[in-house]
């Protein structure tokens, strides 16, 4: 049976992101079915969402993880599953632990197949609610329109940074660029915050420094990276070497790139277009939206790209201060975009 989440009073500040999860983002109607999955962690930003649903007058179901299964989790929970598949709109509201991706993916398989507008608000914190969950994200939609119309026609992407980043991406036709700006349709769900660009890149050679955070476990773990960056040299689409001066990062990175024969495979290339979000705050969750490039090892979203592979982790990684050029016009200079 679904769960209650009893939470008075309500932290107020939590309350400008949640409306705009609900009503700008997601869209609920009176007439719809919603979903929220949480976790003991997260139950004070659940409880605010599950204020403005019920503002909206629809029907819901409130699932809390701890109360169905052993974390972390080896599957998600069946009834979360089944509950799922008879809502039109869902939110995914919980912390990460090791080894859960499988669980996750369970869960957007459903989404995907069902159609539903799916917000995944995965590691999400007060911090988060009233930043980037406070953006106007009419405006970074139009922002991340007209920056995925130029991406789709651009050849290559090429990223510099005074840090030591310097990448180029090559691209195909045949894979799509996809935009998740936080206005969240059926055709892909998206997190929250939202404010982004991405595909998969057919192509892709050069340092990428990693002085943001990576994703996953590891990011509650090592958070911002800007004093121990992980340089990552990519050749034709692989790690090719990776150095850092925190060993254990660089150790736990090179185990989870190792996972599958794809898990060392750049499986995402990412433009943030969330100009609410202006610096690292060591949560990946809203520091991949933050304008700028972000890529990813691993699963490159075959089902919504039409990449040819698949891999079982996914792994972001997330730079600063980047400049930007679309072929050979300059979209970024410093982080600050130029359209």
């Amino acid at each position: 049976m679904p769960d209650r989440i009893f939470q008075q009073p309500i932290d107020p500040d939590l309350m400008p992101g949640a409306r705009n999860a609900i009503h700008i983002c997601l869209r609920l109607q009176p007439n719809e079915r919603m979903t929220i999955i949480t976790d003991d962690t997260s139950r004070e930003i659940a409880a605010a969402l599950q204020r403005e649903i019920e503002s909206v007058g629809a029907e819901y179901s409130v699932f809390v993880l701890e109360q169905h299964a052993t974390r972390p989790l080896q599957h998600m929970p069946q009834v979360i599953l089944d509950d799922l598949a008879k809502s039109q709109v869902s939110v995914f509201c919980a912390m990460t632990q090791t080894g859960e991706l499988g669980s996750r993916i369970e869960m957007t398989a459903v989404v995907n197949r069902q159609k539903i507008r799916h917000g995944h608000m995965v590691n999400i914190n007060k911090q988060i609610m009233c930043e980037g969950m406070c953006a106007d994200f009419h405006a970074v939609d139009e922002l991340s329109q007209r920056l995925v119309e130029r991406a789709r026609k651009a050849g290559r992407i090429t990223c510099k940074t005074d840090h030591g980043t310097d990448l180029t991406a090559e691209f195909s036709p045949d894979l799509r660029w996809i935009k998740t700006s936080g206005i969240i349709t059926t055709e892909k769900w998206g997190n929250l915050p939202g404010g982004e660009i991405f595909t998969s890149p057919f192509n892709t050679n050069g340092t990428f420094v990693v002085d943001g955070v990576v994703g996953d476990y590891l990011c509650e773990k090592y958070g911002d990276l800007k004093d121990t960056p992980l340089t990552i040299e990519i050749e034709n689409n692989r790690i090719k070497a990776m150095h850092c001066q925190n060993d254990e990062l660089l150790r736990e990175f090179a185990a989870y790139t190792s996972t599958d024969e794809n898990s060392n495979r750049v499986g995402e290339f990412a433009v943030g277009t969330n100009t609410a979000c202006q610096d690292v705050i060591g949560h990946i969750l809203q520091d991949e939206k933050i304008p700028g490039i972000h890529i990813a090892f691993g699963h490159p979203y075959a089902e919504h790209t039409g990449q040819s592979w698949i891999s079982k982790t996914h792994i972001d990684c997330v730079g600063r201060d980047f400049d930007i050029w679309f072929d050979d016009e300059k979209v970024m200079e410093g982080g600050k975009f130029l359209i």
